[in-house]
C-alpha cells in the first residue's frame, strides 16, 4: 500500500532531504507540502528533484485540505503544536521531527491522537546511531548510578540543551536519578561549572565551531569509565532513514508516543 504523505517544512534543512529521501521510496507518495515563503510553486522545481510533484502551501491548513495518511511536522516550535492538532484532526497519523515542545504540549496531543485513534510519534532525533545512544544509556543506568552528559552542538545553536540530549536526560531520569558524590549546594568555587539539572542529571553544553550536533554520556564506577557518543555531520543524510521508518511505523500506533525506539525491535 502506498502512503500519502504531507510534508510540513519540506524545504528546510532537513524537510528537504526527507523529501528528496520519499521520492527515492516506491511506498511513500508526497501529495503537499508546507512552506510559508515558496507557496504556490511545485516542491520538486524547488528542490532540483522533477519527481516530486507536491504542491507547496503556505500553511498545514491548507495544505490539510489534501487528504494524507501520515503528516510529518518539520517546521518550529512556534507552529509545530498547532499543526500537530490539526492533522490529527484531519485523522492523520503525525511523525514529529520538531524539538522544543513542552510535557504539557504533549500530553494535548497524546489526548487527541488517542480520542481520534491515531498515533503520533515524537522523536527529538531520526539519526539511528542517535537513537542507539539513547536505548544504550537507558540500559547502562540500570547497572551504574553515576553518569552525566555533555551537549556538544555548532556555536550559533540558540538553545540548549538540544531536543536530543532533553529527551536523552529525560529517558535517563525515568530510570533512575544519578547520584552525586558532593551535592551541588556543597560545591566550592564556582558551581556553575557543575552544569544544569535536567531530569535529575548534570548536562554540559559546548557551542563551539567545528562541531554540528552531539550528546555524549559519561558514566563513572570506581576505577572504570563507560562513554556513549553520538556524533552528527553537516549534512541532513542521518536524519532520512530514521524519519522514514517512523513514517511507515506510525500507522500503528495509538496516542503519543516519544522516541523512534517505539517502533523499533530493540
Amino acid at each position: 500500500m502506498t502512503l500519502k504523505i504531507c510534508l510540513a517544512g519540506a524545504t528546510g534543512w532537513a524537510g528537504s532531504e526527507l523529501a528528496r529521501g520519499m521520492a527515492n521510496a516506491a511506498d511513500l507518495n508526497l501529495v503537499a507540502a508546507v512552506a510559508r515563503r515558496r507557496a504556490g510553486q511545485k516542491l520538486g522545481d524547488v528542490l532540483g528533484e522533477s519527481r516530486l510533484d507536491a504542491t507547496i502551501f503556505a500553511s498545514a491548513a491548507e495544505a490539510l485540505a489534501k487528504p494524507c495518511d501520515v503528516f510529518v511536522e518539520y517546521t518550529g516550535p512556534a507552529s509545530a503544536k498547532a499543526n500537530i492538532l490539526a492533522a490529527l484532526e484531519r485523522d492523520a497519523h503525525v511523525v514529529v521531527g520538531t524539538s522544543g515542545l513542552t510535557d504539557e504540549d504533549y500530553a494535548q496531543i497524546d489526548a487527541l491522537a488517542r480520542e481520534r485513534q491515531r498515533g503520533a510519534l515524537a522523536c527529538g532525533n531520526f539519526a539511528l546511531t542517535a537513537v542507539l545512544l539513547i536505548k544504550f544509556a537507558e540500559m547502562a543506568a540500570k547497572i551504574i548510578p553515576q553518569w552525566e552528559i555533555i551537549d556538544y552542538a555548532y556555536a550559533g545553536k540558540p538553545d540548549a540543551p538540544s531536543g536530543t540530549v532533553r529527551e536523552l536526560a529525560g529517558r535517563m531520569g525515568k530510570v533512575r536519578h544519578p547520584q552525586l558524590e558532593v551535592p551541588l549546594e556543597q560545591t566550592s568555587g564556582v558551581p556553575e561549572t557543575r552544569g544544569g539539572t535536567l531530569a535529575g542529571s548534570q548536562v554540559h553544553a559546548v557551542r563551539l565551531p567545528g562541531f554540528v550536533l552531539g550528546a555524549e554520556v559519561i558514566f563513572g564506577m570506581p576505577d572504570q569509565t563507560l562513554r556513549l557518543h553520538h556524533n552528527a555531520g553537516s549534512s541532513a543524510k542521518p536524519y532520512v532513514d530514521g524519519a522514514l521508518l517512523a513514517i511507515r511505523k506510525v500507522s500503528g500506533l495509538v496516542g503519543l508516543h516519544r522516541g523512534l525506539d517505539a517502533v523499533l525491535d530493540l
